[in-house]
């Protein structure tokens, strides 16, 4: 079989005429030619940053291979643009990074939100730059290409309770995750205590469906600090509360919820931790606070490799963000290809399924090899990748 090729396919820095500021664009293979990544805005990223994600999305998407599903598995890819999202400058900024790499969109490039950015901001700006979709290149691969994006469209306008589908579905696998873990340690729902970090779109949605199946958020945190109830938060007061950011309105809090400073998140008396913002949140100085039996990474690579080592030797399991946080990318592929319908019920019993079977053969393998449940998922991307390149070809 051919073996995976270990250096990006492509890799480049573009730097905007007008602020100064950079984007980056990482595709680290094409399956089909094709590849697939969301597109995030934070102050800071970098392209090693990005080069990161674009692996990870190598190995999310064939996680999620099924070879009798219509979803065929793409290439990993992964774009970032260092500017603060709430820069006045950032939309321009986005513009014209779309413009600058409309080639890559059409052709070979499939793009939504990621971190700093919303679906709707994506979508407005890539029509603003000329393109067509920000999932164009997928297209020549449908069946039915009208009818896929009729399909999808109307996923993206179903709501529940007043959220967008596409912001639930990975907030759902994340939470399946957790309740994974929970089973196979025999531990109860009702009762355990979360403590995550950032209510935007994964955390609000991760929140939401743990609470909803009987857990206690005890903490969430946010740009302005920690707001801490040992009691349990309510939830869905702070969802209604927060802004387009993921910021808490702090006027909506009760009596007895606490204020604490923003790092608080991660000592507070609780069994899981869910870092849902940043990457590199958790490193070998702060991971000493840690007090949980679990991280279940929402956000993208926000445990440094080293901290995971040292919370590994304290008894500390890591579930790793590329199964963890993989729901909402496969759920645009399910949807667009056909293996399910624009319907929340539909999709959150698919995303459960698929989620629950990951997660279960991933700790499976961890305890039979005597390894993290991040190597047992790197040991099963690294069994389907050649299968993967064998039928379709990595750069075909």
């Amino acid at each position: 079989m051919t073996a995976p090729p270990t250096t990006p396919l492509l890799s480049l820095t573009w730097t905007d005429h007008v602020t100064g500021r950079q984007g980056h664009l990482v595709v680290d293979r094409l399956v089909r030619g094709v590849s697939s990544g969301g597109l995030r805005m934070r102050e800071g990223c970098t392209l090693d940053e990005v080069a990161g994600l674009a692996r990870g999305m190598t190995m999310k998407e064939a996680l999620h291979y099924n070879p009798d599903g219509r979803y065929i598995p793409l290439g990993g890819a992964k774009g970032g643009l260092d500017c603060d999202p709430q820069d006045p400058r950032a939309y321009g900024i986005l513009v014209r990074y779309l413009r600058a790499v409309r080639p890559y969109i059409e052709s070979m490039w499939t793009t939504g939100e990621d971190l700093g950015l919303t679906q709707h901001m994506v979508d407005r700006a890539a029509a603003e730059a000329g393109l067509v979709s920000s999932i164009q290149a997928v297209y020549p691969l449908l069946d039915d290409e009208a009818t896929a994006r009729r399909r999808l469209a109307d996923a993206f306008a179903v709501e529940v309770d007043g959220i967008g589908l596409d912001e639930l579905v990975g907030g759902c696998g994340v939470a399946e995750s957790v309740l994974v873990a929970l089973d196979r340690a025999g531990v109860a729902y009702e009762g355990t205590r979360v403590s995550v970090q950032g209510l935007g779109t994964m955390g609000g949605a991760s929140a939401r469906f743990l609470a909803r199946a009987g857990l206690k958020i005890v903490a969430v945190a946010d740009v302005k600090g920690t707001v801490a109830n040992p009691a349990g938060l309510d939830v869905d007061a702070l969802l209604a509360a927060r802004d387009s950011y993921g910021t808490i309105d702090r006027t909506a809090l009760r009596p007895q919820d606490l204020e604490l400073p923003g790092d608080a998140w991660l000592s507070v008396d609780a069994e899981v931790l869910v870092p849902a913002a940043v990457s590199y949140a958790v490193d070998t100085a702060n991971q000493a606070q840690i007090k949980a039996r679990w991280i279940v990474e929402a956000a993208n690579m926000p445990v440094l490799p080293d901290a995971e080592e040292l919370l590994a030797r304290r008894g500390i399991t890591v579930l790793p963000d590329v199964v963890v946080n993989s729901g909402t990318n496969a759920w645009w592929w399910w949807t667009l290809f056909g293996d399910i319908d624009a319907d929340a019920h539909e999709a959150f019993a698919y995303t459960r399924r698929s989620m629950r079977a990951l997660i279960d053969q991933m700790l499976t393998r961890a305890e039979a090899d005597g390894t993290t449940p991040r190597t047992a998922a790197h040991a099963i991307v690294a069994d389907r990748l050649p299968v993967i390149a064998e039928r379709f070809g990595w750069y075909r």
